[in-house]
Order: structure tokens, then sequence, then C-alpha cells
């Protein structure tokens, strides 16, 4: 596989989309401390809109919300690249906090969130391990399925 995170990506066969910021008066990363935070990140796809919009359990399938995850987990890593100028500095994804539209008695958001944890470890190989939450909501923005936010540290 490539050396780079874009080399892997491309490998893989991913392209990123966006980079779709938030509005004012946020920002999409804050970089403090060695440290970059993204704000919460949406399944956004090359033309902005939702993948798989909806609820997780009732009108979508479990596979369905992971892929939503990992178009989450590329919109973060875009948001990263506009603000880094490149992923290469990222020397290890530290946490993922996830959101998952869920209907009552959904009880498999990990499963979901693993779409972004599966991407973010393919991408940045061991440096992509990272510690998480999957936490089961009743909306979130716009209609998405899945949301997402990621801390990394930085090289």
């Amino acid at each position: 596989m490539g050396s780079s995170p874009v080399e892997r990506l491309a490998v893989i066969g991913l392209v990123l989309p966006g980079p779709f910021p938030p509005h004012d008066p946020l920002d999409a990363v804050v970089v403090h401390g060695g440290r970059a935070r993204t704000s919460g990140q949406l399944p956004r796809d090359h033309d902005g809109n939702l993948v798989h919009p909806g609820v997780v359990g009732a009108g979508l399938t479990v596979e369905q919300g992971a892929e939503a995850a990992l178009w989450c987990a590329l919109n973060a890593l875009s948001v990263l690249t506009a603000e880094l100028g490149d992923l290469d500095r990222i020397e290890r994804v530290l946490s993922v906090l996830g959101f998952v539209t869920s209907a009552p008695g959904f009880v498999q958001q990990p499963a979901v969130i693993d779409g972004a944890s599966r991407l973010l470890h393919d991408v940045f190989g061991a440096a992509g391990r990272h510690s998480r939450s999957a936490i089961g909501v009743a909306a979130l923005p716009r209609g998405g399925a899945v949301e997402i936010e990621v801390e990394v540290a930085l090289r």
C-alpha cells in the first residue's frame, strides 16, 4: 500500500470530497497545542449531498450507516487537509466521537461508526487506531444518519 495517507486513499480508490466548512462563527478545524480537532462532519458526497440520510434501524441498515460514517471520515480528512495543507502532518488519530440517528431500541451504533474507524485505520495504518465513542441520538443536522468529530495529534 502507498506510504502517505493520500497515496493510501488512492490505492483504496477514494477521493476526498469538499471541504464543506461549517457556518459562521464556527471553524471546520481548530489547531491548538499540537492537536487538531474537527467540527462535526456529515456524510456528504462530492456534490455536497448527504449519503444515506435518515434513521439507522428504521429505513437504513447498519451497512448503510457504516457507509455514511466512512463519508463522514472522508469529510473530516478533507477539512483537515484544507487546514493543515497536508495529511502527512498528522502523527496519530487520537479520538473519534460518533453520533448515529437511531431508531428506538437500536443498539448497534459501534458497528455503524466502524465505517469511519476502518477508513482512518486504512489511511493511517497503526497511527489510525484511536479511542472512540458511538452515541445514538434522535436527530442530526440536515437529516444526516451519522456525524463524527475527529481529533488528531500533529507532527
